[in-house]
C-alpha cells in the first residue's frame, strides 16, 4: 500500500465514525450559542463558521445565537463607561443599551453573516426584535450570588424572555439559509432589552424543539472540585448541576451557561453541551465523535 493511502486511512475512519451521527441528525435543529474567544480570534471564527457551513450541507439545521460581551465591554471602555456585572449579567442603563444594540445587531451580526457567505454558506442576520422573535420583560432586581441575605441590584434594561416566536427562524432555515440571531429583544412597551445570549439560546432551542443546544465558551466544560485538584466532568445530570450551583461550585459567568442547558432540557431539548470554543472545530469534535470534548448535561 502506498504512503498516501496509509495517511488517508485515519481520515476515512473519522468519517465512518461520524456517519451514524450524520444520519441521525439530518433534518434536526441545532442551536449554537456563539461567544467568548471564538468570536474574537480570526482563526477560531473561521473554524466555527466552517463547522456551521458543514452542518448545513449535511442536512442539519444550525441556528446561531450570539452575544458579544467582550466587544460590548471594549466599546464601553472606549466611550468612558465601566462595565458592571451581577451574577454574570450586564447591568444595562439606557446608554449601555444603545451600545449593546449597535455592537450586537450591527457590527457582530453582519460580520458573522459575511463570513458564512464567504465560506460557501448562506446566512441571514436577524435581531431578536425582528418579527417579535424574542419577547421579554425587564428582569427583576438580582440578588448577588443568589443568597437571600445578599444585596439586590437593579439590572436596568436587562430582559427576561417571556415568549419566543420562531416563525422567522423556520422561514429562513427552510429556505436554505443559516439564521444568525443577536440577543436583543422587545419589551412589553416596545423598548429594546438586553437579553443574556446564553438564556436566549436556551429559549430559542426550546421553541424549535431542537435536537441539541451547544454553548461555546472559554473553558473546557464543567469541573468538580476534589480534595487535591479539579476533576473534569464529561457528562452530568441536571440534578447534579443544580446541586453544584446551590453549593457555589458553579458561579459567576458560568451560571447563565449552565442555566441555558437546564432550561433547554426542561423544555424538551434532547441533549445540551458546554464546549470549549477555543479548540478549533470543537463543534464537529463534540457532535460527530464518540468521545466528544466538552460537558454534556443530560436529563
Amino acid at each position: 500500500m502506498n504512503q498516501e493511502a496509509l495517511i488517508g486511512i485515519p481520515k476515512a475512519e473519522v468519517l465512518i465514525e461520524a456517519l451514524p451521527y450524520m444520519q441521525s441528525f439530518s433534518g434536526k435543529y441545532f442551536v449554537i450559542k456563539y461567544g467568548g474567544q471564538a468570536m474574537v480570534s480570526p482563526e477560531l471564527m473561521e473554524s466555527v463558521i466552517l463547522d456551521m457551513v458543514l452542518l448545513k450541507y449535511i442536512g442539519v439545521k444550525p441556528v446561531l445565537v450570539h452575544g458579544g460581551g467582550k466587544e460590548v465591554s471594549q466599546m464601553m471602555n472606549r466611550l468612558g463607561k465601566k462595565p458592571h456585572f451581577v451574577n454574570g449579567l450586564r447591568v444595562t442603563d439606557d446608554e449601555t443599551m444603545e451600545i449593546v444594540e449597535m455592537v450586537l445587531s450591527g457590527k457582530i451580526n453582519q460580520q458573522i453573516v459575511s463570513l458564512v457567505n464567504q465560506r460557501g454558506g448562506k446566512a441571514v442576520g436577524l435581531s431578536g426584535r425582528d418579527g417579535e422573535m424574542l419577547q421579554a420583560r425587564r428582569k427583576e432586581a438580582e440578588l448577588i450570588n443568589g443568597k437571600p441575605e445578599g444585596k439586590k441590584v437593579d439590572l436596568g434594561r436587562v430582559g427576561e424572555i417571556i415568549q419566543v416566536n420562531p416563525a422567522l427562524i423556520h422561514t429562513v432555515s427552510e429556505n436554505g439559509y443559516i439564521p444568525v440571531v443577536s440577543s436583543v429583544g422587545s419589551g412589553l412597551n416596545g423598548e429594546c432589552l438586553n437579553i443574556n445570549a446564553d438564556h436566549a439560546a436556551g429559549e430559542v432551542a426550546v421553541s424549535l424543539k431542537a435536537e441539541k443546544l451547544i454553548v461555546l465558551t472559554d473553558v473546557d466544560g464543567i469541573y468538580r472540585k476534589t480534595e487535591s485538584s479539579q476533576e473534569f466532568i464529561s457528562s452530568i445530570s441536571r440534578r447534579e448541576v443544580r446541586g453544584m450551583i446551590m453549593k457555589g461550585e458553579i458561579s459567576d459567568g458560568m451560571i447563565p451557561k449552565v442555566e441555558s442547558c437546564l432550561m433547554g432540557l426542561d423544555g424538551g431539548v434532547r441533549r445540551t453541551h458546554i464546549v470549549d470554543g477555543r479548540v478549533p472545530h470543537s463543534l464537529i469534535l463534540e457532535i460527530f465523535t464518540d468521545a466528544g470534548i466538552g460537558t454534556m448535561v443530560t436529563q
